[in-house]
């Protein structure tokens, strides 16, 4: 869960994040039970360092200078009356196509403007893997490596904490016998030089695919090292062929990351994708910009009915075969039993004409 009030979330689980949509210490389960710090059975905290912008904040919000060198440290905090081995990475921050700041998952690819990435500026010291005493803590640190030209803007990124292969036990209140796997996140940003102007583009308007749902995708790039908080896309798309608006959609409170694309999907549920031309008119916006994009746009017979034939909302399955095949389950069901009854008859009847 992402708020950008500065709400202290520390031990929640879910995504815990603060007005400048950096994670704190926050707790992911894998169970989605609305697991607390209380019985995941570990947390972390950072060390922060004399140049810390905001020693209010719980996550590494550092004023950085080129070619600065630091390490970083991070306690970590085993709660249960056994040993526990936690594993750490350092991720680069992206932009999802929910509109969040990704900290957890490793991106796949990243916008050709990201000339520094988190994960290559960062580097764990010793083992990724360590283990925490029972009611104990652990230490691990990471070391930074400023670029050595001025750079100016912001590198944003999390260092990534999983307990590993543990199955939740008694020795932890409130938990049960299910395998999970819990985890933090505690957000890293480096300021250094002066703020930047955000600069978004629209890259380009395509039919696609999300999560086997088809609609348009529109493929935002902020290009500045700066985080664009709370945007408001106002997206229409138009059919040039009849004039007809064939999908319109506002989203709020998106986050884009520093020298990030956002794949923003426009989802078109039940309705079908359509081969024709299209016009994308979109005003995005937030307290402080505004940007406005127009772009026309095709859909091929092949991408439609590729996208079509492969999609959720389209399957073509009515809802009556899916009551019509629950009902002949049932069926078959009652006739098993009937069988098994009548077997366990017979036999009986058998065996007492034998003793007879």
């Amino acid at each position: 869960m992402r708020k950008l009030m500065k709400w202290v979330l520390t031990g929640l689980a879910g995504l815990a994040v603060f007005s400048s949509g950096l994670p704190a210490q926050a707790a992911k389960s894998s169970s989605s039970n609305g697991t607390t710090s209380n019985n995941i059975g570990f947390s972390v905290a950072a060390q922060l360092p004399k140049n810390q912008i905001d020693d209010k904040e719980s996550f590494f919000d550092l004023k950085m200078d080129k070619g600065q060198t630091q390490t970083l440290k991070t306690t970590i905090y085993n709660s249960t009356n056994r040993d526990i081995k936690v594993t750490s990475a350092i991720h680069t921050a992206y932009t999802n196509t929910a509109g969040a700041i990704e900290y957890v998952t490793p991106g796949k690819k990243y916008d050709s403007s990201l000339k520094y990435k988190m994960s290559d500026i960062t580097k764990l010291d010793g083992a990724k893997t360590v283990t925490v005493p029972a009611n104990g803590s652990k230490v691990v640190s990471a070391t930074v490596k400023m670029p050595s030209e001025q750079f100016n803007g912001a590198i944003l990124g999390g260092w990534y904490f999983k307990r590993v292969n543990e199955k939740a036990t008694g020795e932890v209140k409130g938990a049960t016998n299910i395998s999970s796997q819990y985890s933090y996140v505690l957000g890293i940003k480096y300021s250094s030089g002066t703020t930047p102007a955000p600069v978004l583009k629209l890259s380009d308007v395509s039919a696609g695919m999300v999560n086997y749902h088809t609609g348009v995708v529109a493929t935002l790039r902020n290009t500045a090292a700066v985080m664009i908080p709370k945007g408001t896309p106002n997206t229409t798309i138009t059919s040039k062929n009849s004039g007809k608006v064939v999908k319109k959609e506002t989203k709020k409170n998106v986050m884009i990351a520093p020298n990030t694309t956002y794949n923003y999907p426009l989802l078109f549920g039940k309705t079908k994708l359509q081969a024709g031309t299209y016009h994308l008119h979109m005003v995005a916006k937030n307290s402080d910009h505004k940007w406005t994009f127009d772009r026309d746009f095709k859909i091929t017979e092949a991408t439609a009915k590729k996208y079509n034939k492969s999609s959720m909302d389209n399957s073509g399955i009515s809802i009556w075969w899916l009551v019509a095949l629950g009902a002949l389950g049932m069926l078959i069901l009652v006739l098993l039993v009937l069988l098994i009854i009548f077997l366990i008859r017979k036999k009986r009847k058998n065996k007492g004409k034998d003793e007879a």
